[in-house]
Formats: C-alpha cells, sequence, structure tokens
C-alpha cells in the first residue's frame, strides 16, 4: 500500500486536475477576489473531515448566505480530485482488461509449447529406438533445445504480468479507497449547488419585484406629465390665438401708417436716384473727356518719339555720309568723328553750365533784393548808422563777386557785415569758387571754356609713342635691311596666299555622289566629340587620342590642316594620315598638351577630308573651385519646445581646385575684403570719368547684404576718404587697388540660439570632395523661427552660398527631451530596458496616458501604462523591450526586414487638457488703456456638455472669472488625416493625395466604446452614412468621391487632387495688354511713315495739330475693338499671355478649410432630388496646405502655348512638330516621358534623358493617324520639381474621293479601227485636305511583265482567268490613254478626267484597268475599260458566247476589198430559249431573249455631204459599194425565214429595219412551244441575218428551244 500511494501522491492528486468551466467562472467571478492557498493546503480531504464541527457550522450557514471563499477554494479543490480519480479508475479498468488478456494469451502458449515437447521426446525416443541416423536425431534435438528455451521465455513473461496485474489491483483498491474518502465530499458538493441555485432564485425574484414597481412608478409619472403637457399646450393655443388677434389687428394699422411712409420714402429715393444719375454723367463725362486727353497726350508723345527717331534717323545717315566723304579723301574718319563728337560734347557742357550759371545768378539776385526789402523795412523801423565811407554797398559787392567768378579771376570771400542781425533762416555763408566749380556736372572738364583750343588739346594719341613730338627725329632704314620684307610677308602677300589655298583646297575637295545620293555633312566623326583637357597643371605633358571615323558613303582620304594660332605654342598633333578609308573605318589621332600659362584655352583642331573640311572642338580648362550646396532651405516642420533635432547640409566641390570655407550667419560679424584690382584707366578717360568708373567697382554681391550691412554708399564714401588721403601723400588711384575691411558686429539674436551649427562650420574643403555640416534646431519659444546662413570663402572667384533655415516651436505643455530612444543591437527572447524621461511646463498636475501601438504590445511595454506629473517637473516612464521571434510578422512596415532595424512610435497623451490659451499660455503684460485679444482653445475629449470657469489673476491679486460652455461633438464619421501638406505644385500639374474616411461606429452601446453623438443628446444610429465635401468656390481642389456612403465599420477612400491655375480675368488683361502693345506698334510704324513724309512739306507744328486730330479719330475705335473682343480659352493669345505670367510666376501659398458635411442614411434611399438631412454640428473639417511655384519647365517656341495640333493629316501619312522646353529652374533635371499609347498615332521619335540649367531641348513629334479620327493624348514630361503636360491633338482625314461612274465599269462601246472616241469621267475630293492624285493603267504597269511569262490565258479555264487587261493595239501604243495623270485635287473640288479609246484592228475585247492611286501609295478606286472595235460600221450584240474573251496569237490576215466578199463567211449567233414550264394551270410566259443591232458612229462623212466639200472646178467621182471614202447614213438590217420561224413557235419583231449613226436597235425574240413539240428533243433552227452599211454583212442565227421544267 505505501508503493501504491507514492505512486500518487496527494498533492499531485489535488494540483494537477484541469478546472472545470463552471469552477473557472465561479473563481473569475469579480465579487469575489482572494490570493491562492500556499502549498501546505494541499492535504485538503484530511483537513476537511478532521473537523467535523466547521462542517456542521458550515451546513448551518448555507440558508443565510453563499460559503465563504476559503471553503469555495476547498470544495473546488475535493471536486477536482474527484474527478481526477475517476479518470484514473477507469484507465486502470481498461489497463487490468488488457492485462488479463495477455495473461490468457501467455497461459495458452505455454500450454501449446509444452504439448509440442512432449511430441518431440516421443519422436526422439522413437528414432533412438529405430537406430536412426544421427542427422535426424540432431535436429529433434535442436528443436527441443528451442522449445524449451521458448517456454522459459513465456514463463518468465507469465511471471511479469502476473506481478504487473497484482500492482494494478493494488492500484485499484487504493483508489477505491481515496474515492470512499470522497463520497461525503461529492455529496455536500451537490447540496452546495442547490443551495446556491435555490439562493440565486430568491435574488432574481426580489429583484424583478423591484423592478416591477419602479416600472410602474414610472407609467404613473409620464401620465401626469402627458397630462400636464396638454393642459400647457391648451393654455398656450388659448394665448397664441390671442396674440394673433391683437397682432392682425396692429397690422392693419401699422400698414396705412406703412403706405404714407412708403410713398414718401419713394419719393425721396426717386429725386436721389435723378441727382445721382446727373452726379454719375457728369462723373463719366469728366472720366471719358480725362481718358480723351491722356489718349491724346499719348499719341502726341508717340509722335514726339518717332520724331526724334526720325531725326536720330537722319543724324546717324548724315554722320555715314560724311564717314564715307572722309574716307574717299583718304583721312582718318575715325578720329574727326571723335574730334566733333567731343566738340558737341563740350558745347552741351557750356550750355548746360551757362544756364545753372543764370539760374544761380537769379536766384542770387532775388536773395539780393529780398534782404534789401528787409533792409529797408528795418531802417523804417529803427535809425541805423550811416556806412562808412570806404565800404561798397551790399549789391555792388555781391555784383563784383559774380563778375569775378563769371570771368575766372579768384574770388574774394565777401567781408562780413557789421551787426550783421539777419535771421537764422536767411544767414549764410556765400559759397566758395571751388563749391560753384563742384556743382558743374561730371561730364564737363575743368578750367577755362574761353581758352580751349581742339587743335592744342586733342585726344588723339599716336601708334608710336613720340611720333608727334617737334623733336622727334624718324628711324632711317639701313640699306642693307631696305630691301629686306617681313617673314611672314605683307599684307597683300597673305592676301594672295590665302586666295590661292581657298582655290587649291576647292580643287582637291568634290563632291561625293553613290547612287544618285549626294553627301551632305560632316565627313569624319569624332569620338570624343570634344577634346577636353581638364584641371591642368602648368610644365606638365597631357595626352589624348581621338578616333576619326569615315562617315561618308565611300572611300575617303584625311588630312590634318593645323590647330589655331594661339594653340601652336602648347599643342602638338601627332597624326599618321592612313590613306584612303573606307566607309565606316577608323584612324588615330594623339594630342599633345603641355601648357605654359594658367589660362583657360578654346579653339578646334582643323582636319581637310576629300569631301571638304572639318574640325574638331579643343578645350583646355584651368583648375576652379565650382562650390554648391545640396539644398538652399532647410525646413525642419514642427518640433516641440525643448527638443532637439538636426539636419545635414552638404557642401559640395565639383572642381579640381579647394578652397577655405566658412558657414557663418548673414547676420553675424564677419569682415568683409573688398579689395578688388582696379583696371587701369587709358589717358582718353577725362578725371571725371575715371571718377564714374571707380564708383563701380563696388562689387554687385555686397550690395546684396541683408540687414545690418553698410549700404554701398557707405563704402562709397569710405573709399573717397581713403582716395582722398592718398592723393595727399601723393599716391597715385589710378593704377593700385584700394583695400576696405569693414567690421560689422550684431548682437545674438534668440534665433541664434534656436537654430545653430555644429562643430564644423570652417576649414579646407579639397578638390572633388564634399563637407557635411550639422544645423541644429533647439526651439526655445513657440512660433517660426527663421534663420539666414551663408558660405564665405577664401577664393575670390568663388560666390558666397546662401541657405535659409526655418522651423516651426509648438507649445505642448508636455515634452520629451529624448525623443528618440536607441536600444541599439537586441537579440530575441532577451529583456531591454530603458529610462524614458518627460517634462511639463505646465502649472497644473497633468494625467498622462502611455500607448504602444497595437502592432507591437506583444514586445514593447511601458509602465506605468498611466501617471500624473506634477506641475514644472518631470515624470519617468520604464520601457521594456522583450523581442519575440514573431516580431517581424507583427510590426509590420515599422521592422525593416533588410537592415533588421526596427522604428515604432509611442504615444504619450495628455487627459483632461481641452482648453488652451493662446498666446504665450495666457501670460503677459496689458499696459494702461489697452486691449489685448487672447484666444480660447477648446478641445474636447469626450462627446458631452462642458461648464467651467477661467479665472484671470492679475499681479495685485484680483481675480476675474470668466464662464464658459461648450458642447462636445463625436461625429459619425472620421478623416484618417485632417490635415493634408502637399509638395510644391508646379503651374498647371496636379499632386494628389489620398486619405480615408472611415465610419467607426459599429455598435450603439456605449459601454464598450463612445458612441457618436453631440453632447448629451441620444446616440447617433448605426447604418450607414452619407457624407459631401463642399468645396469653397473658384478652389484650384477636386476631391473625389466629394459626395458617398459609409457602411459600418468600413471605410472610403478620398483622393484630394491640388491643381493650381492662373486666374483667367489676369491672363485676359495680360492678353488685351500685349493687343494693345501690337496695335500701338502698328500705328506708330504707320504714323512714322506718314510723319516722314509730311516731315518734307510740313512744319512740325502743323504736324503735331494733324497727329492730334488722327489720334482723336484712331484711339476709340482700337480700344472699342479691343474690349469687345471675347478671348477664348483655347485662342492663341489666351494661352501666349498664360505662359508669359507662368514663366514669370513668383508662387503663391494658399490654405483651404473644406467642409464634410455627415448625414444618416444612404445617398441611394433619398426620394428623387430630396436632399439628406445634414447635420452642421457633425461637420468634419479638412485642412489643406497648397503651395504654388512656378513650373521648372517651360515650352518656349509657338509663344510658350503647351497644346500642340498638328491640324488635319490625311490617313497613312505623318505630321512632324517640334516642341521647344526650357529648364528654367537652378538645377539639372532628370526628364522622364509617360508612356503615349502604343496603338495611338502620336510618338516621341527624340525622347532625353537630362535638361541641364537654362538650356533649351527641342522635342519631335509624330502624328501618324491611321482612321478617320480626332485624336488628342497628353505627353507628361515629367522632373521631380514637377510635371509638364503637353496636349498633343491632330485630325485623321480620310482621303474621300468619290467617282462619277457607277460600278466601277467604263464601256466605251464600239468605236470602227484606227478612229478613236473619248468619254469623261469626275473624281469628287470630299475631305478636307488637298489630295494628290496620279493615275495608272495595268497595261503600263511594270508588274505586268511578270504575269507575261506564265501561261495565255485562252489555255485556262474561265473560272481561273483573272486578267483584266484583255486585247492591246498591235502597234505597241496603249489601247485606252487618260489625262490628266497626275495632280491635285483642292478640298471640295472635282477633277475631270478624259479616257480616249483609240483601237489600232479589229476586236471585241479591247479591256483595261485604270487605278486611282491617292498620295502615291493609297489604292482608292478601281475602273475597267471596256471597248469594242469593228472595221465596219455596224455590229450585232447578243447571243451565247461561241468564242474565247482572248485573242489568238495568229494574225487575221487582211484582204483587198476587191475580194473581202469572197473572203467573208458566215459569222454564227447562237440564241438559247428555255421555256419555263410551271406545274400549275397557269400558263407559263414566252421564253424571250434580244439581240442589238448598232451603227457605230465615225468621223468619215457620208455620201450626202460629199458634194458638198468639192472644190470649185473639181469633179466627182462616183460612189461605189465598196468604197471606203463613201459611208452610208445608216445601216440596214433584215432576217430571212420570218414565216418558217413562226410555224416553229418564234416571234421576231422587227424583222427588219434600218439603224442611225450612233444608235442601236434592239430585235426581240420570244418561243412559245407548239402544240407538236416533243420535250425530249431540243429544237433547232437557224435564219439568215442581213446588214447593210458601208459593206454587206451575213450572219447565220441559230436558235435552240427547249422545255425546263419550273420549280
Amino acid at each position: 500500500m505505501e508503493e501504491d500511494a507514492s505512486l500518487f501522491p496527494k498533492k499531485e492528486l489535488l494540483d494537477n486536475v484541469p478546472l472545470s468551466e463552471d469552477e473557472r467562472e465561479d473563481l473569475e467571478d469579480p465579487e469575489y477576489e482572494a490570493e491562492f492557498l500556499p502549498p501546505e493546503a494541499a492535504n485538503s480531504a484530511d483537513l476537511g473531515y478532521c473537523c467535523p464541527q466547521r462542517k456542521q457550522s458550515t451546513d448551518a450557514d448555507k440558508s443565510k448566505k453563499r460559503p465563504a471563499v476559503p471553503d469555495r477554494l476547498k470544495a473546488c479543490h475535493l471536486r477536482k480530485t474527484w474527478s481526477h480519480l475517476e479518470k484514473l479508475r477507469e484507465e486502470k479498468e481498461l489497463f487490468i482488461q488488457k492485462t488479463r488478456g495477455e495473461l490468457r494469451a501467455c497461459h495458452q502458449r505455454i500450454d501449446s509449447i509444452t504439448k509440442q515437447q512432449a511430441s518431440v521426446a516421443a519422436e526422439v525416443a522413437a528414432g533412438k529406438e529405430a537406430n536412426n541416423t544421427s542427422a535426424a536425431v540432431g535436429r529433434l534435438q535442436a528443436v527441443s533445445r528451442r522449445l524449451c528455451m521458448e517456454l522459459d521465455n513465456e514463463r518468465d513473461m507469465q511471471s511479469k504480468i502476473t506481478a504487473l496485474l497484482q500492482k494494478s489491483e493494488n492500484t485499484m483498491w487504493h483508489l477505491a479507497i481515496q474515492e470512499g474518502q470522497l463520497e461525503d465530499v461529492r455529496k455536500s458538493a451537490q447540496e452546495e449547488e442547490v443551495t446556491s441555485r435555490k439562493y440565486l432564485r430568491e435574488q432574481v425574484a426580489k429583484q424583478l419585484h423591484k423592478e416591477e414597481e419602479a416600472s410602474e412608478k414610472i407609467k404613473r409619472n409620464r401620465l401626469l406629465r402627458v397630462r400636464k403637457s396638454m393642459c400647457l399646450q391648451k393654455d398656450h393655443v388659448l394665448r397664441h390665438q390671442k396674440l394673433v388677434e391683437d397682432a392682425q389687428k396692429n397690422h392693419r394699422i401699422a400698414v396705412k401708417f406703412l403706405k404714407a411712409s412708403l410713398r414718401r420714402i419713394r419719393e425721396q429715393e426717386k429725386e436721389e436716384e435723378m441727382k445721382s444719375r446727373e452726379h454719375m454723367k457728369r462723373r463719366m463725362d469728366a472720366v471719358l473727356a480725362l481718358k480723351n486727353s491722356i489718349t491724346a497726350n499719348r499719341e502726341t508723345l508717340r509722335k514726339f518719339q518717332a520724331w526724334s527717331q526720325a531725326k536720330a534717323d537722319l543724324a546717324e545717315q548724315k554722320a555715314q555720309a560724311e564717314k564715307e566723304m572722309i574716307l574717299a579723301q583718304g583721312g582718318d574718319a575715325f578720329k574727326q568723328l571723335f574730334h566733333q563728337r567731343r566738340c558737341e560734347e563740350l558745347e552741351a557742357q557750356n550750355r548746360t553750365f551757362k544756364e545753372e550759371q543764370k539760374l544761380r545768378k537769379q536766384e542770387i539776385i532775388n536773395q539780393i533784393l529780398k534782404e534789401e526789402a528787409e533792409e529797408e523795412k528795418r531802417k523804417k523801423k529803427q535809425s541805423s548808422p550811416a556806412p562808412a565811407m570806404g565800404q561798397a554797398p551790399l549789391r555792388e559787392k555781391t555784383w563784383s563777386y559774380i563778375t569775378d567768378i563769371c570771368e575766372g579771376r579768384d574770388a574774394v570771400a565777401l567781408p562780413s557785415f557789421p551787426g550783421d542781425k539777419l535771421q537764422d533762416g536767411d544767414r549764410a555763408e556765400h559759397p566758395k569758387a571751388s563749391q560753384f566749380l563742384e556743382a558743374i556736372s561730371s561730364e564737363s572738364i575743368q578750367g577755362d571754356l574761353r581758352n580751349v583750343s581742339w587743335e592744342d588739346d586733342t585726344l588723339a594719341e599716336p601708334e608710336i609713342p613720340g611720333l608727334w613730338k617737334e623733336d622727334y627725329k624718324p628711324y632711317q632704314v639701313p640699306k642693307e635691311e631696305a630691301d629686306r620684307k617681313p617673314v611672314d610677308g605683307t599684307k597683300m602677300d597673305k592676301d594672295i596666299l590665302a586666295r590661292t589655298m581657298e582655290q587649291l583646297r576647292s580643287r582637291v575637295t568634290h563632291k561625293q555622289v553613290v547612287s544618285g545620293h549626294e553627301f551632305k555633312g560632316r565627313p569624319f566623326n569624332s569620338k570624343p566629340k570634344l577634346i577636353h583637357f581638364k584641371d591642368f597643371d602648368i610644365g606638365k605633358v597631357y595626352k589624348k587620342k581621338i578616333t576619326l571615323i569615315n562617315a561618308t558613303y565611300t572611300i575617303n582620304y584625311c588630312k590634318l590642316v593645323g590647330v589655331e594660332e594661339h594653340l601652336r605654342d602648347f599643342i602638338h598633333i601627332d597624326f599618321d594620315p592612313p590613306g584612303p578609308m573606307s566607309a565606316g573605318m577608323s584612324c588615330e589621332v594623339l594630342v599633345t598638351f603641355k601648357p605654359m600659362i594658367n589660362k583657360d584655352l578654346e579653339g578646334n583642331v582643323s582636319f581637310l577630308a576629300q569631301t571638304g573640311g572639318f574640325s574638331v572642338p579643343l578645350k583646355c580648362s584651368t583648375k576652379k573651385c565650382t562650390l554648391s550646396l545640396d539644398k538652399e532651405l532647410i525646413d525642419f516642420g514642427s518640433y516641440v519646445v525643448g527638443e532637439t533635432t538636426s539636419r545635414i547640409i552638404t557642401l559640395t566641390n565639383i572642381g579640381g581646385l579647394g578652397t577655405r570655407f566658412k558657414f557663418v550667419r548673414a547676420s553675424e560679424s564677419y569682415e568683409m575684403d573688398l579689395s578688388q584690382s582696379v583696371m587701369k584707366i587709358s589717358s582718353l578717360f577725362t578725371y571725371e570719368d575715371k571718377g564714374s568708373y571707380e564708383k563701380i567697382i563696388i562689387s554687385p554681391s555686397e550690395q546684396q547684404m541683408e540687414g545690418n550691412e553698410s549700404s554701398p554708399f557707405d563704402m562709397q564714401s569710405q573709399k573717397k576718404e581713403l582716395d582722398n588721403k592718398e592723393q595727399e601723400e601723393g599716391h597715385p588711384t589710378e593704377s593700385e587697388g584700394v583695400t576696405v575691411t569693414t567690421v560689422m558686429t550684431i548682437p545674438p539674436s534668440e534665433e541664434q540660439m534656436e537654430i545653430s551649427l555644429g562643430e564644423v562650420t570652417e576649414g579646407e574643403i579639397g578638390p572633388f570632395s564634399s563637407i557635411k555640416v550639422p544645423v541644429i534646431f533647439t526651439p526655445v519659444t513657440p512660433g517660426t523661427i527663421h534663420s539666414m546662413f551663408k558660405v564665405m570663402f577664401k577664393n575670390q572667384q568663388c560666390p558666397t552660398l546662401y541657405f535659409r533655415v526655418m522651423g516651426v516651436a509648438m507649445d505642448v505643455p508636455v515634452w520629451v527631451p529624448k525623443p528618440n530612444v536607441d536600444l541599439k543591437i537586441c537579440m530575441y527572447d532577451r529583456l531591454y530596458q530603458d529610462s524614458v524621461l518627460v517634462h511639463t511646463r505646465s502649472k497644473a498636475a497633468l494625467r498622462l496616458k502611455f500607448e504602444v501601438c497595437k502592432e507591437l504590445r506583444e514586445h514593447v511595454e511601458l509602465l506605468p501604462e498611466t501617471g500624473y506629473i506634477q506641475a514644472q517637473s518631470s515624470y519617468a516612464v520604464q520601457l521594456k523591450f522583450l523581442p519575440r521571434h514573431s516580431l517581424p510578422e507583427d510590426a509590420g512596415k515599422y521592422f525593416d526586414k533588410e537592415s533588421r532595424v526596427l522604428e515604432a512610435p509611442m504615444t504619450i497623451q495628455v487627459a483632461d487638457q481641452f482648453v488652451d490659451i493662446q498666446p504665450n499660455d495666457g501670460f503677459g503684460t496689458i499696459l494702461p488703456l489697452e486691449t489685448l485679444q487672447l484666444d480660447v482653445i477648446f478641445q474636447p475629449t469626450k462627446a458631452k456638455e462642458y461648464s467651467f470657469e477661467l479665472i484671470c489673476k492679475s499681479e495685485i491679486n484680483r481675480s476675474f472669472k470668466l464662464a464658459c460652455r461648450a458642447v462636445g461633438i463625436h461625429p459619425p464619421l472620421e478623416l484618417s488625416h485632417y490635415q493634408v501638406k502637399f509638395a510644391a505644385t508646379s503651374l498647371y500639374d496636379t499632386s494628389v493625395a489620398t486619405l480615408y474616411i472611415i465610419n467607426s461606429h459599429v455598435s450603439i452601446n456605449s459601454l464598450i466604446h463612445s458612441v457618436p453623438r453631440i453632447g448629451s443628446e441620444d446616440a447617433f444610429p448605426v447604418g450607414p452614412t452619407s457624407f459631401e465635401f463642399l468645396l469653397p468656390p473658384d478652389a484650384p481642389i477636386t476631391i473625389s468621391p466629394s459626395v458617398g456612403t459609409v457602411s459600418p465599420g468600413k471605410r472610403c477612400l478620398i483622393q484630394v487632387a491640388f491643381r493650381p491655375v492662373l486666374p483667367s480675368e489676369l491672363i485676359r488683361q495680360e492678353a488685351f495688354q500685349a493687343l494693345n502693345k501690337q496695335v500701338e506698334v502698328k500705328s506708330v510704324r504707320k504714323d512714322t511713315v506718314t510723319q516722314r513724309k509730311d516731315l518734307r512739306r510740313q512744319s512740325f507744328s502743323t504736324l503735331r495739330l494733324q497727329n492730334r486730330d488722327r489720334l482723336l479719330r484712331t484711339s476709340t475705335p482700337l480700344n472699342t475693338e479691343l474690349h469687345e473682343q471675347d478671348l477664348k480659352s483655347n485662342s492663341d493669345e489666351y494661352q501666349a499671355a498664360q505662359a508669359t505670367l507662368a514663366r514669370s510666376f513668383q508662387g503663391k501659398f494658399d490654405k483651404f478649410v473644406v467642409p464634410c458635411v455627415v448625414a444618416h442614411g444612404d445617398t441611394k434611399d433619398r426620394k428623387g432630388t430630396e436632399p439628406l438631412s445634414f447635420s452642421p454640428h457633425n461637420t468634419l473639417y479638412l485642412e489643406l496646405w497648397c503651395p504654388a511655384v512656378a513650373p521648372s519647365i517651360v515650352v518656349t517656341s509657338n509663344k510658350g502655348i503647351t497644346t500642340t495640333n498638328f491640324g488635319d493629316i490625311a490617313v497613312g501619312h505623318h505630321g512632324i512638330r517640334k516642341v521647344s522646353i526650357q529648364n528654367i529652374s537652378s538645377e539639372d533635371l532628370a526628364v522622364e516621358f509617360s508612356v503615349l499609347n502604343p496603338n495611338g498615332p502620336f510618338i516621341l521619335l527624340n525622347p532625353i534623358s537630362k535638361l541641364p540649367a537654362g538650356e533649351t531641348q527641342i522635342l519631335t513629334l509624330s502624328f501618324s493617324p491611321h482612321e478617320s479620327v480626332l485624336a488628342q493624348e497628353t505627353l507628361d514630361i515629367i522632373t521631380k520639381r514637377g510635371t509638364l503636360s503637353l496636349t498633343l491633338t491632330g485630325t485623321g482625314v480620310a482621303s474621300m474621293i468619290t467617282c462619277s461612274i457607277e460600278g466601277d465599269v467604263l464601256d466605251m462601246g464600239y468605236v470602227i479601227a484606227r478612229e478613236s472616241v473619248s468619254s469623261s469621267f469626275k473624281l469628287q475630293n470630299c475631305s478636307a485636305l488637298p489630295i494628290k492624285f496620279s493615275l495608272q493603267l495595268d497595261s503600263l504597269s511594270p508588274s505586268r511583265s511578270k504575269g507575261q511569262q506564265q501561261l495565255p490565258q485562252f489555255l485556262t479555264s474561265p473560272a481561273q482567268r483573272t486578267e483584266v487587261v484583255g486585247t492591246q493595239n498591235h502597234s505597241g501604243q496603249s489601247v485606252f490613254s487618260v489625262i490628266p495623270v497626275k495632280g491635285i485635287m483642292d478640298p471640295g473640288k472635282a477633277q475631270d478626267f478624259t479616257v480616249t479609246f483609240s483601237p489600232d484592228h479589229e476586236s471585241l475585247y479591247f479591256s483595261d484597268r485604270l487605278q486611282v492611286m491617292l498620295f502615291e501609295k493609297k489604292l482608292s478606286h478601281q475602273i475597267l475599260l471596256k471597248g469594242a472595235a469593228r472595221e465596219h460600221m455596224m455590229f450585232v450584240e447578243g447571243g451565247d458566247p461561241l468564242d474565247v474573251p482572248v485573242e489568238s496569237l495568229t494574225v487575221i490576215p487582211t484582204y483587198d476589198p476587191e475580194h473581202r466578199e469572197e473572203a467573208e463567211e458566215l459569222k454564227p449567233i447562237l440564241v438559247t430559249l428555255d421555256y419555263i414550264q410551271l406545274d400549275t394551270d397557269t400558263p407559263a410566259p414566252p421564253a424571250t431573249r434580244e439581240l442589238q443591232v448598232g451603227c457605230i458612229r465615225t468621223t468619215q462623212l457620208s455620201p450626202k455631204k460629199l458634194p458638198d466639200l468639192l472644190l470649185p472646178g473639181s469633179c466627182a467621182w462616183p460612189a461605189s459599194p465598196t468604197s471606203s471614202s463613201s459611208v452610208p447614213q445608216s445601216v440596214e438590217f433584215s432576217l430571212d425565214s420570218s414565216t418558217s420561224l413562226q410555224h416553229k413557235g418564234f416571234t421576231i419583231e422587227p424583222s427588219r429595219g434600218s439603224v442611225e449613226r450612233g444608235q442601236t436597235k434592239t430585235i426581240s425574240i420570244s418561243w412559245m412551244p407548239p402544240a407538236d413539240f416533243d420535250p425530249d428533243h431540243p429544237l433547232m433552227v437557224s435564219a439568215l441575218l442581213h446588214l447593210k452599211g458601208d459593206v454587206k454583212e451575213t450572219y447565220k442565227v441559230l436558235f435552240v428551244a427547249q422545255v425546263v421544267t419550273g420549280p
């Protein structure tokens, strides 16, 4: 028993039993909370039965209350033990049954083995007795041994199974004992369960009774309220009725007085309106008069300008004529004109000086007169001593002073006036002579103007210094050198040499023509195209190898001509002429460059080919320092006050020369070196010219400095002071530079503290390197912070670079000084911790809630989740990170699987903060009699009604309370983003942002989540909710969809598009201005021509009057015409003005707030146009930031119009248009193009990949329509700065031509051989394009010769005959001809064509096909031409064919007229008639056929007209029947055997008659079977048809008639 007990200890039996569902619910009941029992209480069965008193007390308390928590836990453990024992017992019973079965099987095997042993032993004994061989006995003995072993094994197995069975039975007994011990527990548990159920039923009954009483009370209260409301409603109705009656009575009285008042008011309004109209009319008249006056003055000014221009032109022509005259006389025209121009300038300066002298003299005289008048007034008031005898009067002294100055003598200062008591306003020192000289214009010269002599003082200088001096002796050439010539020859020699070389080269080069194509262009292509030596050092040797490729059609030669003259000292070319070079072959050229000077060099390496000369450009660039910043604006965005962030700006040097740099603020103190080398001024400049030149040497970059830097005028003053000092010391200022160092100190601002640079702000930047400088943003005060920085360089050739930094500081009461927590490298299933410190600047305690994004809640934890931070203190939060292996899948977008980096946001929410006071958080200072405006910002956290007070306290402890009420609204829909910030978008480009509108309202249970409601009202109903965005008018915003419905738990995708455009009114205004300018230019040109003519005849005064009259006549109609013109958006003027404004657009920033109203229900459920009930309270607001900038790429061709219209293009043809685009931005742009429709008609022929800054590229576009359709596509040119859309339009026009021939068969009829006949037809151009046509005959086609190599058509069956070209003339000429053969048909016009049929022999099968080709490639019509020729004028048609429609190859012999009749044979004609016999009783109609007898119209004269044509005195010849010269007027025919034919059932009408020329007559043949006709044998009858014309012909007509059974 001890072993059995050890196998199943009580602790295992009690602890390892799982709880049932009911027991788990009881333990999880939140009403009862208890701790777990310690392990010592596991032996609960023994403890439960050792205390019978406790059991009795427990049973006694069951009826009063629910059992205590320890008892319930103990009972729970006992139930678990009981169920566990039951399970073990069942398992043991099953195991015992299996063990007993195995034991029985073991017994059976033992019995079987025992029997086998007995039988084997008997066989062994029998064998031994029989003395058998030892082999059989041995085998039996081996079997016996094996059986013994098996028997031993089975007995061992039997003992083990018996022991196991006994052990299992012992376990069963132990379990039975334990079950007996727990029997009482089971019964007590059942009783306890019954008691608890009874207790619950009693509680339910009590609660139900209470609820019924409460409902009854509610019903009674509701009835009382209803009765009370009905009484109140009745009282309200009575009061309302009384008020209505009183109001009607008062209304009647008021109407009476109102009418009288309105009558008086209308009269007053009429009077005022009349006065205002009169006043407006006067103002309009004044405005029109002013406008006409302005127009007249403007036109007058134009006339003056035109007159001045004409005068200037005349002066220029005169000067040119004088120049030519001087040159013709052999003088120096430049010197003469220069002297003349200087004389004119001096005369102008003299006139200016004299006018200034007169003005100054007038001012002095006025001042003297004023002083004398005042002196006389003073003398009258008080007596004054008489002037001294030797002292001159004031007036005389002043005049003498002025005279001395004008005469050029030294002026003597006027003596001071004794006892001068003049007022301050009149007291002034008399100007000195130097002051008068300074008033002279800078263009004047110093000295006595009267003594200026241009013969003595000339500005011209000789080419050789000292040549014009009196003591100059010319150099005498030695005799031995007199015969020598210059090394390079004289100018004439050089010209002769150049002409000789040109002639030689023209003889060497010749044109290259291959297969009829002449080669034009560059004969050799260079690879590379440019020989560029970059960043060279003086003294070193550089070599480059280029390859010349023969680009001509055939063999060519190449010869080196050399380099340009200025490159010969530095460039050496090694070129071995390769001799004749085939097309595509190449040769190499070695270029060696040895620089001697540090200077950029450019030139060409010239070569001579057989087809002409060519050159390869050469460029040598010195080392330069090319610096740039990767960005000009650093925008930090929005950051909380107290945080710190940084951005990197990169300074890049792409040149081969390094320099020293320094990053400083634009307003920071720094040293600026203004020293620049002053150029040496030639002696041609006067002193005033030098002074004006020195004013320009200040660098324009210094004038662009901002803020507190000194102005250019201060720098000029400083420079002048230094110049004066140098002049005093004797230093010249013309040839030396001036260095001015200005140091400016600016006190540090608050922006410097918030935006600062990193540690590395200055240093050296090497060639082809970059430097990264951090810019740190630490916001201190709320608001937008701007700062300007610049980068200065030691190299003076490098311009100063500027960049701006901006950021927005947000004032949030709580911030984190360390916004990023970096846990470095982490491992899975390891815990990592860190502390997050939170600060607050609020003066009140705040409740914080720390949230982790839902994707990482299984891996990251913030403890505690909720906390309070005290006023102006900090709070620490513990961050725990335990990454598990499922992190990559759980984190989603926050985890980068390639870099294995996790970046996820953690949120800190400040609860109960729904009111904010701004600015400065409600703190500030208010002055006496000052008003401050504060913003109270309300941000509700819940949907409820808020009521609170704001207390304003002052420093003197006064408090002011402000009661506030607000309603918090939770709308039923929400936006995924309430603010959209578009990127900077170019004009007419589109930026698209995507957001969602979400309906998360799926349940009305407010205990689960917050439900949408307005304040404390009822919750918004669950269901589909509709929305509508209300866009502001004329906003460049498009929202799609703007109206829709969102189902509960769903979301709807919203796309917001921003497309900035220019206002149409602004574009029209610009277009009107451009049109006005064009009209003005045209009128000025016209008036200028008229004015030039009138200048010869009229005076200027008369011309001015005429121009004014003409202006008054023409200005008004022009302006009226311009203003009345309605510019459409697709007009050229409108699009050109739009392109001009877009190019000069400076940028614009707009902010739009778009409301989104919300209503319950589906938009599909509304009836008709009935709108949904949108609530203004549930409105959502979407804020859009829309910055618009100028496009980076513009169209420069076609006035900037982005629409390319190819016009009308014929189908199958193509049109080419070229569009020029320019990059107007400051950086190179990578260009991509949108994909055009691959099956469409538009093709971009030369796409580009890069567009450098400022450059222009030409795009070639092709339009190839495949059908008649109006095509339009948009080609987007995409760059990182925006997209330029080109609209491609074109119309494919089908070449539609109609032919006047019906059936496309033109039958020329019968013609007498060797005569001709013509027929006409028309082709009509029904398209809108001119069509180029050509007509081709198949008989003249080059491809017809191939078909003639095949079998003749008469050898093939009729079904296989496809040849349309029939019999042709024997002479080789075409039997058919057409004119015109080619041409162009204008749109809507028709073209007449004439077809001539000219056979040269007799045949019935002349045919050909005429093909109408359009644009030499499209087949429009095929016209079959047919004709027949006869030797005589009569012919018979009809009957069945008896021969093939192809002529035989044998030539038909021609007979003389005398033997023609003998050679004639009867010509057969077969006529088959089929009589259709019907089965009905109705008689069938007769079988009918027709024959046509015709007479051909001929050009031969008839016998009646021959005598009239005989000349006088001539004799007429007798007409013979066989003579071809006498042709009868008609043809007679007769058919024989008509009587016999009638007996056979034939009826022929007519049987005889005559046919006129050009006419045909039909012979109708009908047949009815006679009574004796045998249907089995066809009827065959013949008759002779005689024709008599110019000859006699006889035809044998064979009639075959038969009866055919009908259907």
